[in-house]
């Protein structure tokens, strides 16, 4: 899955502006960067959102031979403006489904549009709440088009992988697949962090397994692909989804 999102929309990371400054390596534009997703997997779907917003998707390499719960599903959904990319498996759809309201067919990125409208709409309402009762392996990107709002989040463990970058014209994006990144974002790259979120209404990247503690980014060596490596500092706290597991 692919998300870009113009400085207008997000404002890039100063952690990977600065890898990117630090060690100058080729990159490529947010343009050229979809185009490259695209012609990699003929069978994707994209959605330009105004002049600002890409997001992709492909089914490629899904094996539909698993159960549903064993493989990692990519998922997009669109709602009230609200628009949704989703890869993994949420062990507690079941449930959260029918907390939400949700019909039995609502797959998991319908689900995070629901909870991302909770958390939207019913403030002050914590979003490391909203994506800490979410129980397996994800990745997911949020935009929504009528705050312009950008909400990325990553399961606990990093099962599913997430990286982001800064492109040649400065678009913040967002990927499965650190190969399609390193190519348009050269040493402005890096894993985004287990177990945290990112929210322009925030304004940071944040732990929501431990929202009281500092993210820090610590520069990565010449000869890594990163340019950064974003970690969680102080004691690990238990979540609402790990409390319930253990219980």
């Amino acid at each position: 899955m692919l998300g870009v999102f113009s400085s207008s929309v997000m404002s890039p990371p100063e952690e990977l502006a600065a890898a990117g400054q630090r060690t100058p390596s080729p990159k490529t534009t947010a343009a050229a960067l979809v185009e490259r997703f695209l012609e990699a997997n003929p069978s994707a779907a994209s959605a330009r959102i105004g002049d600002h917003v890409w997001l992709a998707y492909t089914h490629h390499k899904e094996s539909p031979l698993l159960p549903r719960h064993s493989r990692m599903c990519r998922s997009f959904a669109v709602k009230d403006e609200i628009f949704c990319l989703f890869e993994g498996a949420l062990h507690n759809l079941g449930s959260l489904r029918q907390q939400y309201g949700l019909a039995k067919l609502a797959n998991e990125a319908m689900l995070v549009i629901e909870a991302y409208k909770a958390l939207r709409d019913r403030a002050p309402y914590p979003p490391d709440h909203m994506v800490g009762h979410l129980n397996g392996d994800f990745a997911f990107i949020v935009f929504d088009r009528s705050t312009s709002t950008v909400f990325v989040a990553s399961d606990q463990v990093g099962k599913v992988p997430l990286y982001w970058g800064i492109t040649a014209d400065g678009y913040v994006a967002f990927a499965d697949d650190a190969e399609l990144l390193k190519g348009a974002c050269g040493k402005s790259l890096a894993s985004f962090p287990q177990g945290c979120f990112f929210s322009t209404a925030v304004g940071e990247l944040r732990s929501y397994e431990n929202p009281k503690n500092i993210i820090t980014a610590v520069p990565a060596n010449d000869e890594e692909i990163w340019g950064a490596t974003f970690k969680v500092e102080g004691p690990a706290v238990l979540t609402a989804a790990d409390r319930g597991a253990r219980s």
